[in-house]
Order: C-alpha cells, then structure tokens, then sequence
C-alpha cells in the first residue's frame, strides 16, 4: 500500500515541498486523509489550501512558489517587480511579491499579506519558470514595471543588464527603450 505522504511527497519535490489541496485530491489522498496527517504532523498546512511536505528540503525560493500556489489558480506566476529582481536584471527591492493571475480572477481567501496581486491575460509566451516558479519572462517583466511606475533608474538598468546578457534581442531593447522614453514623452 501506498502512503498518502509518499505521495505527495512526488507532486512537492517539484514544488519546493509545497502541495495544493487540489494536487492533493486530484493525485488520490482523499481530504479526511489529508486532515489526518496534518493533525499527526506529517504534513504541515502552511496557507489556505497549501500544504508542506517536511520531507522536501526548505530553499530560499518557497516563499515564491508559495505565493503562486496560494492564489490556488493554474495560470498564477510572480511578476512585475518579484520577476524584476529573481532575474537579477534590476537591483529592484521589493517590499512583497507579486503575482499575476488572469484579468477574470478575483482571489478572495485570507493569507494574502505580502502579495501583490495583478490581473492581466498573459499569453504563453510571456510566461516561463524561474528557479522552479512560475514566472513572467524579463521583457514581460519590463513592460509591467513600465506600467506600473517603477522608477525609470530601474527600469533602463533592467533593459541594459538584459541587453548586454543577451536576454533581449536588439528588437525588444530597441521597442523597451523607445517605451521607457515615451514615458515622459
């Protein structure tokens, strides 16, 4: 017989230990199953329908792929300032993470201190991973930053470490540029 936390042990080690109820239901442990590991500490429930499996080493990037488990939404991934500063692009500071879930999505569930919701239809190709997060790819990232207000300072340093990295073609730095001077054009 299988355990319950074997199993989901397999759908967190891709997750940084972290599980959703529904990754839960969907892979076979059943909700009173899921309760009762939780009341014996074999699971930790961590956010409203997010869960951790002690198992899985801890890493300095379960606070992101936490946030976007939390929204409880399959199209949830960091981005804006969050995407800015794991890309390393920015010497951006942000004060909490944002996520980005589709413009039809009203998140209403408790936990959400420290996130920054957004809503915005992204295409697939303005989606990728980031340490193993769902994330926005750094021009997405850019152009959000550029419309959000981030300081122009920023934003043109993301637009030249990117450049110079060869995470943006000549195309995108070309059109990122002409946008951030348009700003106050």
């Amino acid at each position: 017989m299988v355990d319950s936390v074997d199993v989901l042990r397999e759908v967190a080690l891709d997750q940084h230990g972290l599980v959703t109820f529904r990754q839960a239901m969907n892979a076979g442990v059943s909700q009173p199953a899921l309760s009762m590991l939780v009341k014996r500490k074999r699971v930790e429930r961590v956010a409203h329908g997010v869960y951790r499996v002690p198992q899985v080493p801890v890493t300095q990037f379960d606070p992101f792929m936490l946030a976007v488990l939390w929204t409880g939404v399959p199209e949830a991934c960091l981005s804006h300032d969050t995407a800015l500063a794991g890309w390393e692009v920015s010497d951006i500071n942000p004060t909490a993470i944002h996520v980005t879930v589709s413009a039809r999505r009203r998140i209403q569930r408790a936990g959400g201190e420290g996130y920054v919701l957004h809503h915005e239809d992204l295409e697939p190709d303005q989606m990728t991973w980031w340490q193993g997060v769902p994330s926005v790819t750094i021009p997405t990232a850019i152009v959000q930053c550029l419309d959000t207000g981030v300081p122009t300072y920023l934003v043109r340093q993301a637009i030249e470490r990117a450049s110079r990295t060869g995470d943006l073609t000549a195309g995108q730095t070309d059109e990122l540029t002409r946008r951030l001077e348009a700003r106050y054009a």
